[in-house]
């Protein structure tokens, strides 16, 4: 059964999740010490999972931090399965698939994941943040994003999924289209001012939650601040601002 969108952002700073890009332990626990109790969650990607493989989430949770693995599963149904049933076994709150890799595939993970003791939730990638449409034909996918995204997503739910990761741009299509109930997780969120990097569809915090945004991952903009904790704040005040 897919989990209904409860959550109580009563405190918007919980809508943060803090995406931790670091291959050193110093860098990891500095950060998570600084910023636990006041975020969300915390991403562990494939960066800092290939350097310090699971420990990296035995860390964070140590710490005092909850863990969405943005590992993005794609492979056959009974591999991924079994990826999931590892990450079960490690903890982890929430975790990612690509929605491209089929519905076999994301059911098999979403029956894994409901099979476990407090299970995780399952999210799918849509269209990363980082293509736009003549990136999406470049690999022969039907554009545009905003359209993509749509497809896969009601993809996705309608195969059990708890929620997705989609881009700042495609948010209100896909509210429209497959209404309250899908956690929507965001990345490419850039507070005013700061620099897009490598991302092509970019929001501020406060568009994306305004155009339906559950989650907002966010990364330099707060891990490559002088101040971490300064750096969530403002984006929390943001947040309830008119």
């Amino acid at each position: 059964m897919k989990m209904e969108n409860s959550t109580d952002f009563s405190d918007p700073a919980r809508r943060i999740i803090v995406a931790l890009d670091v291959s050193e332990q110093e860098d990891l626990v500095r950060l998570v010490k600084t910023l636990r109790g006041s975020v969300g969650m915390f991403k562990v990607g494939k960066e800092l999972f290939c350097s310090m493989g699971p420990d990296a989430v035995r860390i964070v949770q140590d710490h005092g931090g909850e863990v969405f693995l943005d590992l993005k599963f794609h492979d056959i149904p009974n591999t991924v399965a079994g990826a999931v049933r590892s990450s079960c076994k490690l903890g982890v709150s929430m975790f990612t698939v690509h929605a491209s890799g089929g519905e076999a595939m994301m059911k098999a993970a979403c029956e894994q994941a409901r099979s476990c003791a407090g299970a995780p939730l399952v999210i799918a990638v849509t269209v990363l943040t980082s293509l736009d449409d003549k990136d999406l034909a470049m690999v022969g996918l039907d554009g545009p994003a905003e359209k993509a995204a749509v497809r896969l997503g009601r993809m996705a739910i309608n195969c059990g999924l708890d929620g997705l990761v989609a881009s700042p741009k495609e948010l209100r299509a896909l509210r429209s289209e497959l209404g309250k109930s899908p956690f929507l997780v965001t990345p490419g969120i850039r507070p005013s001012g700061y620099l897009a990097d490598d991302q092509q569809r970019i929001a501020t915090p406060k568009e994306a939650v305004v155009n339906g945004a559950d989650f907002l991952v966010i990364g330099r903009p707060i891990t490559k601040a002088k101040d971490p904790l300064e750096a969530v704040d403002a984006i929390a005040n943001d947040l309830v601002q008119d």
